[in-house]
């Protein structure tokens, strides 16, 4: 199987006799075995010395620092100093060491560069009662060929080799020494008889040493190779100690990948090293402390789990590899007060915890008792809380029968907590001491029916959380530190937005003026025609003798003309610095204070004083009051002047009331009026001549007023067309700096995801599915379906006849530049779109041209839809396999939330409980896509999870597993709760996990079977 990641884990008392009930095991932890270390009598290279070799050599043992707790006892072809060292054990030495197994030497036939001999190591477990007898059986298999003869790797036949090979020996134990220095065993035939012995396969390992002077690495022929890659392939450990070796075997060193070790040596190898102690000083002290950890419980099987699983329970150092922080781990509970829990005590590995057991045996509620302790159960309020309480939940199911239960638990930095099953105990304002992911809360985010945008907020959570604490602003969560480095341009955005509505209504205006050129020359026309009517009309009125009475009376009425003129200028300033002086009234009362209020609002983070904001208060620069109000008496008095008084009446009508030589340019309306009164009067002799002549230069004046005013009109209407190719290009500006505003905040949003998208780019595995985007999402369907509901008459002919023409049209000009491109092209795009179907889209009005009011309103309605970018936002997404997640199938969902919480949330190193994290996931995903999470998971943070799939207990080589069991369920009462604890090396919990989640051994050899599928080791 893949190799585990390193967790870590302090070394602990498990193992230690007592009752499982009140002491139960933590599950795997690292313990410091001695793999190679030999003992006062070793049959080779014997340096123990001094008085006691013996009671030295134990002693050593007992003081070593870090304490040897599992010791393999190494002699060369022999098992008597093995045996010695348990009686030893008997006697009451060694207490601290829990296990101790033999280790029996040999060399091989092979010959490394360095002129020695290849050795190899034969471990046996001590479990079988007559494993001694076994190794016996087994080494006598193995033989010798010399001097015409055949020797049996045995005592006896090592001595009659021994003085074979020295015939002057004549003692005993030099004979036999000597005749160890001969035999050499072969590769082919060691191999061979391991092969055929059941009892060997089940109960020894291979350890081949590694080094250069008497190991593999010695072997450096090129005729050689495969005969080296043969050996290391059959081993099943290799005695080295440098790191290059030891990466090397985990596929960690670039040299060999995983896959390629599995495939050509049968898998990855763990690397010990040991002492290899001859002489007292030497006792369990091996060069530059690489001290040998295996991971599991003080038994054999930990050293077999050790060659399945070697990255994460294999380690040589100084030190273990250490766990999370202390504070973080959770060590134990106790619970009290519950005649239902069998089992009140249990410990927690700080690792990763399996809880496994049968439907209805009381998984979810030690998740869910553990959750309580840890403050992560909020209120069933708190909607898309990643903690909340499962409303199917152990303990919300039978809150009537907890009574006064409580849990204690214990945190690996010594503190400890109580707090009711009930949740009557959890403070009002409680920090979670841990992430819960309940299952409905699992079901409920990651359901097709779910709201994402409940993910979504996690994953802004683990963004912004990614970010080192100074690069934050002073944040507090993701939409803060967004809103503080996107406001700006948010604000920027609305603001031109603004301004398009502004340019867009004043095009609009002047459109409207330039097409009304044509009238207004006519309504001139007219009434210069109307005028020159009248004034031959009232000069066939005039009586001869009066011509130059009708010239002084022609110069007279051209004058008044021109006051009313004045006066019509002084009216309308008036009236408009009156207008002026009320706007100035409302922003200093209304709108200064209001804006002043909001800016405080938007920039908040300033934190400045009321009075410091003071001076932001908007006013004019100057007196402006005093400016009006004296333009506004200058007005006024002006408009008096031209006005004038009625003057005296004159004695006679003969007598003018304005001298001859008088300006008349300079008079008052009201002297001119009398003079020209006094003419008529005098021009006509009867009276009805008079009221005819009066009332047709009445007509005269007004007409000519009204004809100044069409001037007016007109002048400004013909420079309307130039107007209009301005304010088009402040158009195109602005709609190119709102696009500025949108390509800036994107650019932010980019920037937060930035840190995480690093780390996904240099990813692997399943990791490397995961993305995240930020783009500008562009509906073009909402831009068209406005103008095709409001604005465009569809069944007119043209372009735009029938519905979907115009997002046809848009979708093939304007929306690659809208989504994809800089503000420059975006504006291009709608100024090319305007100039080349917007006389087409002005002839599809729903409003008729003629009716001058409502077309006048419909095209300000039209250009601010056309400029408009409401349609345009920002939209941040996040894709597993290049599918965005609001598509994915729920069992994908759970993928990338369980990515979120195991790979990604590093910020977080609360222990992380899950109920259940295979739902909706069929077995091949979860080994795909979930064993490596959970392995990499482990080695940052302690992860504690119940589940029925064995992938996720099995191939994450689980640290502990717990066995939830639940008795006779009695109506009205909690049925009676067992936990039983150990790890994978633990024989009893390896049958529970079998049973449990395989269907049995019998079950699982039956599908083995069917499938065709075979395994060598």
């Amino acid at each position: 199987s893949k190799s585990a990641g390193l967790i870590g884990g302090a070394v602990s008392n498990a193992g230690k006799e007592g009752n499982p009930a009140e002491h139960p095991s933590a599950g795997s932890t690292w313990h410091r075995w001695e793999p190679h270390i030999h003992a006062p009598g070793t049959l080779l290279n014997d340096q123990f010395g001094g008085d006691d070799p013996w009671g030295d050599y134990l002693d050593a043992i007992e003081k070593s620092d870090p304490p040897i707790r599992s010791l393999a006892v190494t002699d060369y072809y022999l098992t008597d100093i093995y045996q010695r060292v348990l009686q030893e054990k008997s006697g009451g030495r060694l207490a601290g060491v829990e296990l101790i197994f033999p280790n029996v030497e040999m060399r091989l036939d092979i010959a490394t560069a360095k002129a020695k001999w290849v050795n190899v190591h034969l471990l046996v477990s001590p479990e079988d009662p007559e494993h001694v007898e076994q190794i016996h059986r087994f080494l006598s298999r193995l033989r010798f060929e010399a001097y015409d003869d055949t020797f049996s790797c045995t005592s006896d036949d090592l001595r009659r080799l021994g003085r074979g090979a020295g015939p002057k020996i004549t003692d005993d134990d030099a004979a036999l020494r000597h005749g160890a220095t001969q035999f050499k065993v072969s590769f082919d035939q060691l191999r061979s008889e391991h092969r055929r012995s059941a009892w060997a396969q089940a109960n020894m390992l291979i350890a081949i040493a590694g080094g250069r002077t008497d190991g593999s690495s010695g072997v450096r022929e090129a005729a050689d190779a495969t005969l080296r890659e043969e050996m290391e392939k059959f081993a099943h450990i290799i005695f080295a100690s440098s790191p290059a070796q030891r990466q090397y075997w985990l596929g960690e060193g670039g040299v060999k990948t995983e896959d390629e070790l599995i495939e050509r040596y049968g898998g990855l190898k763990p690397c010990l090293h040991g002492s290899d102690a001859h002489e007292t000083g030497d006792i369990g002290l091996p060069a530059e402390d690489r001290f040998s950890w295996i991971k599991g419980g003080l038994e054999f099987d930990a050293l077999r789990q050790a060659c399945i699983e070697p990255a994460g329970r294999a380690f040589i150092g100084p030190s273990p590899p250490e766990a999370g922080a202390a504070s973080q781990l959770i060590r134990s509970i106790e619970i009290t007060d519950a005649p239902w829990a069998a089992t009140p005590r249990i410990g927690f590995n700080p690792g990763l915890v399996a809880i496994i057991g049968a439907r209805g045996s009381g998984k979810t509620a030690l998740a869910d008792i553990l959750a309580v302790a840890c403050d992560a159960m909020p209120e069933p309020s708190d909607v898309f809380a990643p903690e909340r309480l499962p409303r199917a939940s152990f303990l919300e199911r039978a809150r009537d029968l907890l009574g006064g239960a409580e849990v204690a638990m214990s945190w690996q930095a010594g503190e400890s907590v109580v707090r009711a099953l009930d949740g009557s105990q959890t403070p009002e304002v409680a920090f979670p001491r841990a992430r819960y992911l309940s299952q409905q809360f699992v079901e409920e985010l990651c359901s097709a029916s779910g709201m994402t945008d409940a993910l979504l907020r996690e994953i802004e959570r683990v963004i912004f959380e990614s970010h080192p604490l100074v690069e934050r602003d002073g944040a507090l969560d993701f939409s803060e530190l967004l809103d503080i480095r996107s406001s700006r341009f948010r604000q920027a955005r609305e603001r031109e937005e603004s301004a398009l509505v502004q340019l867009s209504e004043r095009i609009g205006t002047e459109l409207e003026k330039d097409r009304q050129v044509e009238t207004l020359r006519r309504q001139v026309s007219q009434k210069k025609s109307h005028i020159s009517a009248y004034e031959a009309d009232r000069a066939k009125l005039v009586a001869k003798g009066s011509e130059e009475r009708i010239s002084r009376l022609n110069a007279l009425t051209k004058a008044a003309e021109k006051v009313h003129g004045y006066l019509r200028f002084f009216n309308n300033q008036e009236q408009a610095i009156l207008a002026l002086q009320d706007e100035v009234s409302d922003l200093r009362k209304n709108q200064a204070p209001e804006m002043l209020r909001r800016s405080q609002e938007r920039h908040s983070a300033i934190r400045m004083k009321p009075e410091e904001w003071e001076p932001f208060r908007i006013d004019y620069t100057g007196d402006v009051d005093a400016q009006l109000d004296k333009l506004l008496s200058k007005t006024r008095e002006q408009a008096k002047n031209w006005r004038g008084d009625s003057p005296s009446p004159v004695p006679t009508s003969e007598t003018s009331y304005i001298a001859d030589d008088a300006d008349l340019g300079r008079l008052s309306l009201a002297l001119l009026q009398a003079e020209i009164e006094r003419l008529q009067n005098l021009i006509s002799a009867d009276r009805t001549t008079q009221r005819r002549y009066a009332v047709i230069s009445s007509k005269i004046v007004s007409e000519s007023s009204a004809l100044e005013v069409l001037v007016e009109k007109l002048e400004d209407a013909e420079g309307a067309k130039e107007r209009v190719k301005v304010l088009q290009r402040e158009r195109e500006d602005t709609y190119r700096s709102v696009f500025e505003a949108i390509i800036a905040e994107q650019n932010v949003l980019t920037q937060l995801y930035q840190p995480l998208m690093t780390r996904l780019a240099k990813a692997s595995g399943t990791l490397q599915k995961l993305s995240f985007t930020v783009a500008r999402l562009v509906n073009v369907g909402a831009w068209a379906r406005v103008a095709e509901e409001e604005l465009v008459d569809l069944r007119r002919q043209g372009p735009f006849r029938g519905k979907g023409s115009l997002e046809s049209v848009a979708s093939e000009l304007l929306m690659k530049p809208w989504e994809h491109g800089d503000s420059q092209s975006a504006s291009k795009a709608i100024t090319n779109f305007r100039e080349k179907y917007g006389a087409d889209l002005l002839e599809h009005s729903k409003v008729p041209k003629g009716n001058q009011a409502d077309y006048r309103a419909w095209l300000k309605r039209f250009a601010n839809w056309l400029y408009s970018t409401n349609h345009i936002e920002l939209r941040y997404g996040i894709a597993y396999d290049g599918v965005d997640i609001r598509k994915l199938s729920p069992g994908t969902r759970g993928i990338v939330l369980l990515l979120l919480y195991l790979a990604l949330d590093d910020a977080d190193d609360r222990p992380l409980i899950i109920d259940q994290p295979e739902e909706n996931l069929d077995p091949k995903s979860v080994y795909d896509e979930l064993v490596d999470l959970f392995i990499a998971a482990k080695s940052k943070r302690q992860v504690i999870m119940v589940t029925h799939n064995a992938n996720l207990v099995i191939n994450t080589d689980a640290d502990q597993v717990i066995v939830a069991e639940a008795g006779h369920h009695e109506q009205g009462n909690i049925p009676e709760i067992t936990y039983r604890s150990g790890g994978l090396e633990n024989a009893e919990i390896r049958k529970s996990v079998c049973d449990i989640l395989e269907g049995g051994e019998r079950a699982f050899k039956e599908r083995a079977r069917r499938l065709r599928v075979r395994l060598e080791r």
